[in-house]
């Protein structure tokens, strides 16, 4: 569990992504399938689910998968925000509302920067209102963190999201840091290089290292690698795989790597 540094509230350090995962369209057997994997993620411990209109059909699939699972009172909804005005904005906020059968979201983020000129100022109406409980604002791939960085110094921000993994470890330098000194919770995005990364390292044995920290997979180092930061608040890989969900929820148990083993993780991994 980790401490949202806005309000103190606990939440579990890993969450559920939904980018390409849970565009599934109208398959219904896709649909179902991704209803099992929200199941196992609640009953597993999870509470944070992330998407955004970008990600195809993700977000009435996750209404699809809540009206299955029954009510969840412990989730966390992760929105986002995708329309260049704060008018059109709006509306698509309460369209990915009602995709999600949801009262409200807790956190609504502007995604990958797009016009948080006029949504910023917008969503802290709302959040004044009791309409959002949380506001922040995303980028991925390393695209624009010095704009990103630059917002977290001068907006009133809750939460951050970027990309940062084994290999792209850019954010160690400033975004990190930055967030832990303003008191802005970080979700992680990409922790797998949107699989790539696990692709490659599969082809390994895992090193001895891995049993130290209780790991049975790549996917769970490259998690606990990620999770030991102490600016990193929740990593939300996207899985449509049950056995994938609990193997990564399975990551937060246990111990974690002390900066000389993140060190030496990082070094072997990039070796391999």
């Amino acid at each position: 569990m980790r401490p949202v540094p806005s309000s103190g509230e606990m939440l579990p350090a890993v969450g559920l992504g939904t980018w390409i995962t849970f565009n599934v369209g109208n398959d219904a057997a896709a649909r179902d399938a991704c209803a099992e994997v929200v199941r196992a993620f609640f009953a597993d411990g999870g509470r944070l689910i992330d998407s955004s209109p970008m990600y195809g059909s993700s977000q009435p699939t996750i209404g699809h998968a809540l009206a299955r699972v029954g009510p969840q009172p412990r989730l966390f909804s992760a929105e986002k925000v995708w329309v260049g005005d704060a008018e059109r904005g709006a509306a698509q906020i309460e369209a990915s509302r009602r995709f999600w059968g949801v009262p409200r979201f807790d956190l609504m983020q502007v995604h990958n920067l797009l016009g948080w000129q006029a949504h910023l100022p917008r969503l802290a109406e709302m959040k004044a209102a009791g309409r959002l409980r949380y506001i922040g604002i995303t980028t991925s791939e390393g695209r624009r963190h010095a704009e990103l960085e630059q917002l977290m110094r001068t907006q009133s921000l809750d939460f951050v999201q970027f990309s940062y993994n084994l290999m792209d470890r850019e954010a160690e330098q400033r975004l990190l840091p930055l967030a832990r000194d303003r008191g802005i919770a970080v979700l992680v995005n990409r922790p797998f290089r949107q699989g790539a990364l696990l692709d490659d390292l599969r082809r390994h044995r895992l090193p001895g290292w891995a049993g130290d920290l209780g790991c049975t997979s790549w996917a769970q180092v490259a998690l606990k690698f990620v999770l030991s930061h102490p600016a990193v608040t929740c990593a939300i890989p996207a899985t449509s795989q049950v056995a994938h969900v609990r193997e990564n929820l399975a990551a937060a148990h246990g111990p974690l790597p002390d900066a000389a083993l993140r060190r030496r993780m990082a070094a072997d991994v990039q070796a391999l």
